[in-house]
This record gives C-alpha cells, structure tokens and sequence, in this order.
C-alpha cells in the first residue's frame, strides 16, 4: 500500500482476550527480565515479581545460587509472601523485597519450605497416612543471568536455554562491562499504553524529529532522512565532541575501559523480547523494563547503571544522565499514550509502518509467530 507495511491488527492492542492469550503465549513462556541479580546478594534474599499478573519469587539459595517459585503455597495456594510487589520494583535504588533467614514459611498454616522450594515440614501431616514431602515442593519457574539481568521463565520444562533466546545479542555487546555494572538510580512510570507500542516506538526513529529535540541535538543522524538508514550494530554517531546521552553529550565520568573505539564515541541500543530494552552510552547503561499490567497500561521501570569503580568517587553525580533520559522517556510515554487511545477509536481498524519503521516490522514478526493458532 504504497510502500507501507500494515501493522498489527487493532485486538493486538486493546482486545483483553488478546492480552489474555500473549500472557500464556508470550509472558508465561519467554525469558522474562525481572531485575538485576545484584538486588539479592545474600542467602535467604527474595525478590517478589509480578509477571503479567503471576506472583514469582526469586530467591537466594544457601549455596548462593537462585531458585524461582510461584508465589503460592502447595497447601492451599496462599501466597508465600503478602506484601505488594510493586514496591520493591520502584525502589530507588532497588533492594530486595525481603529476606528470609533459613526457610520459606507460608503465613497461614506454616506449611515450611527450604529456599530452593522443597517442603520441609507440614505441622501434624507427619501422622497422615501416605503423606510424602517429596510430593508437595514449591512449583517452580526457570531462573537463569546474563549481563547481570535476572531472567525467569514460567514454563520451566519447555523453556529453551536463555542463551538461544538471546541470540546474537552477547555477541554484540561483549566489550560492554554488564555484569559488573550496578544500578545508581531508578525511575518507574505508568504508562497508559500497551506494551507493544513502547517497544515500537523504542524500535524507530522516524518520530525523533518532532518528539526529541534535545536528543537530536546530541545525535543528529535521529533526524536525518527521518531517522532512516541508522547502523545500530556499529553504532550511531553522535555530534562532533559529544559522546553520551546527557544535556552537552559530555560526562566527567571515565568511558567503560573495554569499549572499542566506535563504541566510545558512538550509542548503541537493543530491544530482547519480551520485555527488556537497552540504550548503552560509553560510559552508563540505562535499561527499561516493560510490565504488561493489561491491554492498555505498561509498568516501565529505567534503571541508570554505571562501573562501581565511578560510583565510589566521592563526586559521583548520575543526575547529568538521569535527568536527561527522564526528559526524553516523558515525551515517549505522552505519545506512547496518544496512540493507545487513538487505537481505541471505532474509526481505527489497522495502522502503518513507514519504510522508516522497518525495524518494528521485527515486533510484528515476533508476535505473529508466538500468536498463531
């Protein structure tokens, strides 16, 4: 149709019997990213999740491992632990949800697991005919890193190896130190949009021009040929003297040691299905994580990461770094927004990707394949 390509049809965005199905197609069956896995250090730590509505718990293990349970007890299904997820998602900087010392122990009939899910004790079922412990472990989820990104998948016996579904993505960014890097700050938005049209607009440029002035200032090439033609594996250039995303393009902070020589002076940016989305400067990492909560509201985490050894200076300031990105994820999440209710139209049936958009082409082909009947 002259040149466009047709996007996903208007269900895919605002059906909830839609976001019903690419919650067990997608979110129960993909590598999910829920954190980093610095934020349990210590045995008996714990971080409640919510994954599209399931409570998940991943857990510190004695012999400092990680284990991943649905949080829900094998007696009667409470929930293992009470509190509200969101909290711990929003700290800044993030923590734990909690800590527990030896076992896991549910509050209503103190039915008692060790932290890697086996149940350890019943009160008074010890005189139940036929009783076995063994039967009775927590359901668990699968629970891998990578880059220092807590990923869990919530059909463990089907689940790939996390390294297949992350495919070329390590490759790409070897030189950059991810696992070593920690969180300095965290904002969280609310975002009345799906979460498919946050990852389209993160996955094209052709709206740089008009909603990112100060962005394009920094990086010329988001605005030329509207946005077309942009060399993310090398990198994209930024503007003569600049080499980060901060208000001047500039930062007292050291670039990361092992950057090659375009990748200090060049941004680069990766989208990892389902949900994580990374924009890598030479010297921080910011990385936002979606949260489905429905067919028109996304939870989005940005987490600001930066080498320890910068972090330890005594004038260490992430705000230059910080304040910027909130500046330009505002103006995404208006427009983010502005589309969610425009779908919701009668008029609306279906939109277009322009030749400049090709990349959300990639979205569409994700979904489609994870979506058919």
């Amino acid at each position: 149709m002259g040149g466009l390509q047709r996007s996903l049809p208007k269900e895919h965005y605002v059906s909830a019997d839609h976001y019903a199905r690419e919650r067990e197609r997608i979110f129960y069956r993909e590598w999910f990213c829920v954190g980093r896995a610095r934020q349990i250090p210590d045995a008996g730590d714990y971080l409640l999740t919510d994954v599209a509505g399931e409570g998940i718990l991943v857990v510190r293990t004695k012999e400092g491992g990680l284990a991943a349970h649905y949080n829900v007890c094998r007696h009667r299904g409470c929930t293992l632990a009470l509190e509200d997820p969101d909290p711990s998602l929003k700290t800044d900087p993030p923590r734990p949800s909690g800590r527990w010392h030896n076992a896991i122990r549910c509050p209503y009939h103190s039915w008692t697991y060790g932290l890697a899910g086996e149940l350890r004790g019943a009160p008074f079922m010890a005189e139940v005919e036929g009783f076995d412990r063994s039967d009775f472990s927590l359901h668990s989820a699968a629970v891998d890193v990578w880059g220092g990104f807590l990923f869990v998948n919530l059909t463990p016996d089907d689940a790939p190896p996390l390294p297949a579904s992350l495919g070329p993505v390590p490759d790409r960014l070897v030189r950059y130190p991810l696992d070593n890097l920690r969180v300095a700050r965290r904002i969280s938005y609310e975002v009345a949009a799906n979460w498919k049209v946050v990852m389209e607009n993160y996955n094209e440029c052709y709206h740089c021009a008009g909603v990112h002035p100060e962005l394009c200032e920094i990086v010329p090439a988001f605005k030329e040929q509207g946005g077309a033609n942009l060399d993310w594996d090398k990198g994209i250039p930024h503007r003569e003297g600049a080499f980060t995303f901060t208000a001047t393009g500039t930062s007292a902070r050291r670039p990361f040691a092992t950057l090659d020589d375009d990748e200090r002076t060049r941004h680069k940016g990766e989208l990892i299905y389902p949900n994580l989305l990374l924009s890598l400067s030479a010297e921080h990492v910011t990385a936002l994580l979606l949260w489905p909560r429905g067919p028109g509201h996304t939870t989005i985490t940005c987490d600001f990461l930066f080498d320890p050894s910068e972090m330890e200076r005594p004038d260490f300031d992430p705000s230059d770094a910080v304040d910027f990105w909130d500046r330009i994820n505002l103006q995404d999440w208006v427009v983010c927004s502005g589309v969610q209710k425009g779908m919701s139209s009668r008029s609306f049936a279906q939109g277009f990707f322009a030749p400049m958009e090709d990349p959300s082409l990639d979205i569409r082909r994700y979904i489609s394949e994870r979506m058919e009947d």
